[in-house]
């Protein structure tokens, strides 16, 4: 019984650090922010539609994460993973990483913007909306892949 109970431990302990040594990976990295970017965009939209109530620490909490992302994914593209973990990052990443950069900057950049304003209302959030949106799309028409 114990030999079980050691056993299962053990292959517990290797999928864990197995776990552990794919989320430093770029690619789960940066798919982890982009997946907190998508949340926050979907809390905002929400409340801009009308569907949720409008509640200030929300909206300050996702235009934080968005600023955040902004500023800090162009950090997790190093040459090398251009591929991996299903990754949706076209080479056009690394062919233009200026650009890429500039992109992501402009998306930190407006939601600091937007974040000093403080929307106050539904109203507030559609319009905030309307700045940042335009950020993410324009990236993902050139930057990302379609599956």
């Amino acid at each position: 019984m114990k030999f079980r109970t050691l056993a299962a431990a053990a292959v517990l302990a290797a999928i864990g650090a197995g776990a552990v040594i794919a989320a430093d990976e770029p690619q789960v990295v940066r798919q982890g922010m982009m997946k907190s970017v998508g949340g926050a965009m979907g809390a905002l939209a929400g409340i801009a539609k009308g569907e949720k109530p409008y509640d200030a620490e929300i909206v300050k909490a996702s235009l934080t994460t968005i600023s955040e992302v902004g500023k800090a994914f162009p950090d997790q593209f190093p040459a090398g993973s251009e591929t991996g973990h299903e990754t949706e990052a076209s080479p056009k990443i690394w062919e233009a990483m200026d650009d890429f950069k500039a992109k992501s900057a402009k998306l930190g950049a407006d939601a600091d913007t937007v974040l000093a304003s403080m929307p106050a209302d539904q109203a507030g959030v559609g319009t905030a909306l309307g700045t940042l949106g335009p950020n993410c799309g324009g990236c993902h028409e050139v930057y990302r892949l379609k599956k």
